[in-house]
């Protein structure tokens, strides 16, 4: 089902979609999913449950038809769920990563790349899910703090008895496959016992101690004991120095016959105390410290990751990553932001080989059949293989196939090129391939983004995309993740139910600022579906007073300066918008267009129009109502791609052609198409700006909102600023709400507030309308208050007690409160400097 992080990340795509359609350019955004082999195997088998049943009692070919079924019914939720968010892609060419085609595709990799010699069969650790009885990716590891012990355990130097070297672990009951101690070469304590050799307790096998810059002299006691086939870290260090690899465990983490007969069968849990009575008896316990450590679980089964030694298929990941390195070493693909590229960068230089098996039934099962010797044939299909096992043997065989499937990520690496029906040379493979833009989370930048790369390149011969966006996180309100067991979890479609979705989608681009991970909480949402409402009100007014796009209209041509005031604000909006979307800012590009609408064109242009919308009929009211139908339809074109269906609904209303129209399909405005009038500008503003102080002055000396001013006076105003009033007069009396404003030289009367507009002194006297005396009383109490409220803040958030202990979510409410306070403070104080001026 749809979470938050997927309305983020598909929301993002649309905008770019949805803009670059408008923008002439023929875009391709092609749907899908993928078969999740885990989860979909587990979801089905849970079912089976249900029913008393288990897979094995159906057998592979009967559960895969479950799994089939299961798809059927379920698996195009999250299709359903992503047209309700708006995703505007082309449904038509939806793919699944188990169709024919795909499936088609991911035989053909596996096939070249074996033969190639990049796939091949090894015994290497893995993360080992005991209850799943399957190898698990990175990913599907979580790793989590838990309080456990660290056992200090004495092992005896051979030839030595008496002396001991000490290890620490906080898993004693792998010491039974140990095969080796390390040491830090320059540790003084052991330098003399490197080459030495101690004895295991328990089993009195023979350990060599070993140098190695594994062993840290800081940790535990320096001494580390190494169990190569049971760690990842020991794997390696086993490798270093050809240690034997003893795998004392089974495939449910129960003690094998590798290990004295006395542990054999018993599980994890129960060989661990088991060992620990016998190493308390034998006095081997040096000692035992609470300790806090990491463990791995998987994320599906809930159970600890056993690092295991089994055989599995490798793709040599090390010889893919060569040229997908280089490629963003030379700009050939771009992380966007481009620190991400140290994050891919650390990864590709340090990669592992990749184990792409997987011990389930639900996937692409490997093409390799295995002969009557376990010789084995990588074929496209079975009669391929028993063509070259004929050809082999002299004769036709029985052949078994691998029961193992692929890892999902493996036919997801294909995506960019499969989809477009590769291998066949088809026409959209040829002008799609390579694509240009991949938007994703930074938490598969390996395991997809860096896969994909490496695949475009080998297979395609160039990477896959150009530009990899990165998104940050969607967390909750006070900036924690979002969990189901905080109870902070949003589900994206309730608020859409609640909202709507475009003001869901105008929220997640609004936060979504280059590297900075999304607070979110619902009164923000909330704020932007009320920028819906007042769009949605705007258009009403223009519609019920006339305002219809005029084909013959000219923007250019017109007269009035209001209009050519809003024309060139229109001008610079679609400037701003096109810019940002361009350089994936898409906070800048919400905020470019939220003040343009919302700041610009409601607050003030409209106000500002009334009178004359509202008027008798002539030039300039025709004028007005088309200009303001023609900024309508522009705002609806850039605000498209954020907010599609309010805007296509709108649209119906204002656009500029036929009746089968719709904006999707609708042009990107011209950002250097439009013009500014600087003299309209400057004119415009300075109404605007009057207006604001006037109004600011009103609020601060507590003017009742429905009183008139009687009059304000401009003082030593130039002939051009009388001019200019003269023109704007009659906007600037509503909007102000002042019965008259004139020049006038003389002295202002007491009780009257000034400020300095441009080169003129704009007086205002209030001291007709409010008690000035007692205003300033009421300020100065209203500042006392909220002075003690900042000293309360300050105090605690100085107080390292509070600190240390106070949850982070509660340290941060606190700050937000201090600002808030400190805010109302200096908002005060300049209501009291307005008030004082006025001679209070």
């Amino acid at each position: 089902s749809l979470h938050m992080g997927h309305a983020l990340n598909n929301t993002l795509q649309d905008v770019l979609v949805r803009f670059e359609r408008m923008r002439g350019r023929d875009v391709l955004w092609q749907p899908g999913t993928d078969h999740a082999g885990i989860a979909t195997q587990m979801v089905v088998e849970r079912r089976l449950e249900a029913e008393g049943k288990r897979r094995a009692d159906l057998g592979r070919d009967a559960f895969i038809v479950r799994v089939w079924q299961w798809k059927e019914q379920s698996g195009g939720t999250i299709i359903n769920q992503l047209r309700r968010l708006g995703a505007s892609c082309d449904w038509r060419r939806e793919r699944f990563t188990m169709d024919e085609g795909l499936s088609r595709a991911v035989r053909r990799v596996f096939v070249e790349l074996y033969r190639a010699g990049l796939i091949y069969k090894d015994q290497r650790l893995v993360n080992w899910d005991c209850k799943l009885h399957t190898a698990i990716s990175d990913l599907e590891v979580q790793n989590r703090e838990v309080k456990g012990k660290l056992w200090h355990i004495r092992y005896p130097l051979e030839g030595e008895p008496d002396r001991f070297i000490v290890v620490a672990t906080t898993r004693p009951e792998t010491m039974l496959g140990d095969s080796a101690i390390a040491v830090h070469p320059d540790d003084p304590r052991y330098r003399d016992l490197i080459g030495r050799h101690a004895m295991l307790p328990l089993v009195a096998r023979r350990l060599p101690i070993v140098g190695d810059q594994h062993a840290d002299p800081a940790q535990g006691s320096g001494a580390v004991k190494i169990t190569p086939a049971h760690d990842f870290n020991d794997f390696e260090v086993g490798r270093r120095h050809g240690l034997e690899l003893i795998n004392i465990l089974d495939a449910d983490a129960r003690i094998n016959d590798n290990a004295p007969e006395k542990y054999r069968g018993l599980d994890r849990a129960a060989a661990r105390a088991a060992v620990l009575a016998d190493l308390e008896a034998l006095g081997m316990i040096a000692r035992i410290d609470e300790h806090t450590h990491t463990l791995p679980f998987g994320d599906r089964s809930g159970e600890v990751i056993e690092p295991w030694l089994t055989e599995q298929w490798y793709l040599d990941a090390k010889t893919l990553a060569k040229p997908a390195i280089e490629a963003v070493e030379r700009g050939a693909v771009v992380f966007v932001p481009r620190q991400w590229e140290n994050t891919y960068f650390e990864w590709m230089h340090h990669i592992q080989p990749w184990c792409i098996s997987r011990q389930l039934w639900w996937g692409h099962q490997i093409p390799a059949w295995y002969g009557p010797d376990e010789r084995v044939f990588v074929a496209m299909s079975e009669d391929e293989a028993m063509a070259d096992a004929r050809r082999h043997y002299g004769a036709a065989v029985a052949l078994q196939r691998d029961p193992d499937v692929l890892d999902t990520w493996f036919s997801s690496q294909l995506w960019p090129f499969s989809t477009l029906g590769w291998p066949d040379k088809t026409a959209e493979l040829a002008r799609y391939y390579p694509t240009d833009v991949l938007v994703t989370g930074f938490d598969i930048i390996f395991f997809w983004v860096a896969r994909m790369i490496m695949a475009g390149i080998h297979f395609m011969g160039s990477p896959p995309f150009h530009t990899v966006y990165v998104h940050a996180l969607v967390r909750d309100e006070l900036g924690q993740k979002m969990s189901k067991s905080k109870g902070n979890v949003m589900d994206p479609l309730e608020v859409i139910d609640r909202y709507g979705a475009d003001a869901l989608r105008f929220t997640l681009c609004a936060m979504a600022a280059q590297g900075r991970d999304i607070k979110l909480s619902e009164a923000r949402v909330e704020g932007y579906r009320n920028f819906a409402t007042k769009l949605w009100n705007a258009a009403r007014f223009c519609l019920m007073n006339g305002c219809r796009p005029d084909p013959a209209f000219v923007p250019e041509d017109a007269t009035e300066t209001l209009n050519r005031w809003i024309l060139g604000e229109g001008t610079r909006a679609a400037a701003a918008v096109t810019e940002a979307l361009e350089t994936y800012r898409y906070n800048e590009a919400a905020a470019a267009i939220y003040q343009f609408v919302w700041g610009t064109f409601c607050d003030w242009y409209i106000e500002l129009a009334k009178p004359v919308l509202q008027g008798p009929d002539g030039p300039g009211k025709h004028e007005t109502r088309a200009a303001a139908a023609h900024l309508l339809n522009q705002i609806l074109r850039l605000l498209h791609p954020v907010m599609p269906f309010i805007t296509e609904e709108l649209w119906a209303h204002f656009r500029g052609g036929g009746d089968d129209d719709l904006l999707i399909r609708a042009a990107w405005p011209d950002a250097g198409a439009g013009f500014v009038d600087t003299a309209a500008d400057d004119e415009m503003r300075w109404v605007i700006d009057l207006v604001a102080r006037i109004r600011s002055v009103r609020n601060e000396a507590n003017v009742p909102a429905g009183a008139q001013i009687p009059i304000a006076h401009l003082r030593g105003a130039s002939a051009a600023t009388a001019a200019r009033l003269a023109r704007q007069a009659e906007r600037i009396r509503t909007l102000a709400r002042v019965s008259d404003i004139a020049v006038n030289d003389g002295a202002p009367p007491p009780g009257t507030v000034q400020f300095v507009h441009g080169e003129a002194t704009v007086a205002l006297p209030i001291g007709a309308i409010v008690d000035l005396a007692a205003e300033r009383a009421r300020l100065e109490n209203e500042i006392d208050r909220v002075a003690r409220d900042v000293e309360r803040f300050e105090q605690k958030l100085a107080n390292e007690g509070f600190l240390s202990r106070a949850p982070a979510d509660v340290i941060e409410e606190q700050r937000e409160r201090l600002a808030d306070a400190m805010a109302a403070r200096d908002k005060l104080a300049a209501a009291l400097r307005t008030v004082a001026t006025a001679g209070a």
